[in-house]
């Protein structure tokens, strides 16, 4: 028998998840694993697949995970100080084995509520629809890579960051502000910084946005000092919150 023991979402067109998640990075695929682990049926949408899970450095060497976090789990599987592209195929194939996920590559553009439902826009074409939808797209909100005197259109390195989703938050009334942080490299990769934006004080609840009924953001693109375990325990808040919701 190929494949988990029990069946993954399964889409068809028009097909309505519990909660889409825009972002596969620490936050976003700790929440996607959380939630359909608790029984909800979850999107985990990337532009780039083989880019979950990634970290900010090339290998798990002082990475602290949180305790019970899908990330600690694949950590403590693995030897010490594995490269990141090792540590990144071991979690991608946690998530693939988890029932309820839909792991899909695309593009997100816009959202669009209704009394019940949000509908992503995606650059490739067709639309997706979730009762709730969480932003963990980290550093890519109109993320700017800055190496030396060269500026690309990337929220970390080979990984092109697109305008649309910020463009599309604007739209919406919710006000955006500048953000940094610096990568280290190491070995043959320079030091990098990005610059990327993120929802202005007032605009969010906790994780809820303030202008967006069915709209919540998460990790990396929220204002404030992050670490990897913070980010996790975050995931791990946000699921209980989004649990108890779906149960009342």
């Amino acid at each position: 028998m190929f494949g988990p023991a029990s069946p993954r979402s399964r889409p068809q067109p028009g097909h309505l998840y519990d909660v889409a998640v825009v972002g596969a990075g620490l936050a976003g695929t700790e929440l996607a694993w959380r939630l359909a682990r608790a029984g909800q049926d979850v999107l985990l949408v990337s532009q780039a697949l083989d880019h979950l899970g990634n970290l900010y450095q090339p290998t798990t060497a002082g990475a602290v995970f949180a305790p019970g976090s899908l990330f600690e789990e694949v950590r403590l599987a693995l030897a010490p100080d594995t490269d990141g592209w090792t540590f990144h195929r071991h979690v991608k194939a946690r998530i693939e084995e988890t029932a309820g996920i839909h792991l899909l590559q695309s593009t997100v553009t816009a959202l669009d509520e209704d009394e019940a439902t949000v509908t992503l826009s995606t650059w490739e074409g067709p639309s997706l629809r979730a009762r709730l939808c969480v932003l963990a797209v980290g550093a890519f909100l109109k993320g700017r890579l800055l190496v030396g005197d060269t500026m690309e259109e990337a929220g970390r390195l080979s990984e092109v960051a697109y305008d649309f989703l910020a463009d599309d938050l604007a739209r919406s009334g919710v006000w955006l502000v500048g953000a940094e942080r610096r990568a280290e490299g190491e070995g043959v990769e320079p030091p990098y910084d990005v610059r990327f934006l993120t929802p202005a004080p007032g605009e969010l609840d906790g994780f809820r946005v303030g202008r967006l009924d069915r709209v919540r953001m998460l990790g990396q693109c929220v204002p404030g000092d992050h670490t990897y375990a913070s980010v996790l325990n975050d995931a791990a808040r946000l699921a209980a919150d989004l649990v108890t919701e779906a149960g009342a």
